[in-house]
């Protein structure tokens, strides 16, 4: 049983980037991450920065005794924190700009954290490995920063919707998630099997039910490297569904240049902020918000994306068709679609950002995408989930 998991997971790989984005130095005394811009409102662990200080870093340690790296992105005006699992393809480094973004313009605290074996954090990843790193960020949220757990959202992109959905699924009191390009389970991007197998890894069909807060799932329509099938179901299954977000022309690296993605956001943070934890009748939760978020971010000219998406992979005006469903569930209707995109919208992104996760030769090729490959590597096994 034990060798079949091995198998499996060996071909769910994880590609931390190499070199890593970011360092970490000794300077006074201090541990401080470098080869990142530096921002006053950023306290990188338990250190906090000052006006004008150096980002101060430090690791936080896992039960499965990894050491970590964590960012903690304040922002003075917030009363929730979003935690953030990224995809299988990126480390702090890269995500920083983004996490920075994001309290802005959602206003909102935001704790980002590198999967053991990722950036600076020590060890090998697995699966086991990244739910091990989640609860210490959650640990490190509720012991360090005092933040409750009804005011915590988790936020799961791609492959780290596995890591949310494994904590979301063992808190009853979670305050929301959100889930950007999630997949049903590892062995389902690959074949499009009906049921789930003991081998299996990152079984999110199995655990979203178990949810009990709101779920926003927000997934592009054209995505070629987890079909937007993926989100749909996840979002049939949740329990407090709160209104998807399915974005026509989509694909599964370009979500952020799209005014829709941060609007939408906006909304979600703003309903489950004025609402509490929503108690309603388990169904569709949709919120008619006359009163748009309002960004903290001062500045003129529009916010700034950390992703670089291919010329052929943006969106476009001309016609994009979706592709088959991988999980074949249903067959998928070809379509096509036309996508305006406004060039002035102060949350429109100015460029893309940086790779987050790749597919192998088992899929068809995504460039500079965000989810987790699946081809033959020489990555450790996990443990049985």
């Amino acid at each position: 049983m034990g060798a079949m998991t091995s198998t499996v997971a060996a071909k769910f790989a994880f590609f931390p980037p190499n070199p890593p984005s970011y360092r970490m130095v000794v300077d006074e005394s201090k541990m401080r991450m470098t080869d990142v811009s530096e921002r006053d409102n950023v306290d990188v662990l338990k250190l906090k920065t000052k006006r004008g200080a150096e980002i101060v870093a430090a690791y936080l340690k896992t039960k499965r005794g990894a050491e970590i790296v964590a960012a903690y992105v304040k922002n003075p005006v917030a009363s929730l924190t979003l935690l953030y699992s990224h995809g299988n393809a990126a480390d702090l480094g890269q995500m920083y700009d983004l996490f920075c973004e994001l309290s802005v313009h959602l206003r909102v605290n935001l704790m980002g954290y590198d999967y053991t074996g990722y950036g600076q954090s020590t060890g090998k990843p697995s699966e086991q490995n990244t739910y091990a790193d989640i609860e210490a960020a959650y640990r490190c949220l509720i012991e360090t920063y005092a933040v409750k757990e009804e005011d915590i959202i988790l936020y799961g992109q791609s492959v780290g919707s596995g890591p949310t959905l494994h904590l979301a699924s063992r808190l009853s009191r979670l305050r929301a998630v959100v889930l950007h390009s999630p997949i049903l389970s590892g062995l389902r991007v690959m074949y499009p099997v009906k049921r789930t197998y003991w081998f299996d890894i990152y079984k999110n069909i199995d655990k979203i039910p178990l949810v009990k807060c709101p779920v926003l799932v927000i997934h592009g329509t054209a995505d070629d490297v987890v079909d937007c099938s993926h989100g749909k179901q996840l979002w049939e299954l949740c329990v407090e569904k709160y209104e998807p977000l399915w974005i026509k022309g989509g694909n599964h690296c370009d979500l952020e240049l799209y005014p829709e993605y941060i609007r939408h956001l906006k909304k979600f943070i703003s309903a489950v902020e004025k609402s509490g934890r929503l108690k309603n009748t388990p169904g569709l939760l949709t919120y008619k918000d006359t009163n748009p978020r309002v960004s903290t971010d001062c500045r003129e000219k529009s916010r700034p994306s950390t992703e670089v998406v291919p010329e052929h992979s943006r969106p476009s005006t001309s016609t994009e068709k979706s592709r088959t469903s991988v999980d074949r569930r249903e067959k998928a209707k070809k379509s096509s679609e036309n996508v305006e995109k406004s060039t002035n919208a102060v949350d429109q992104p100015e460029k893309a950002r940086n790779s987050i996760d790749r597919f192998g030769d088992m899929m068809r090729s995504a460039v500079l995408c965000n989810i987790g490959c699946f081809q033959p590597t020489g990555a450790t096994g996990v443990e049985g989930s």
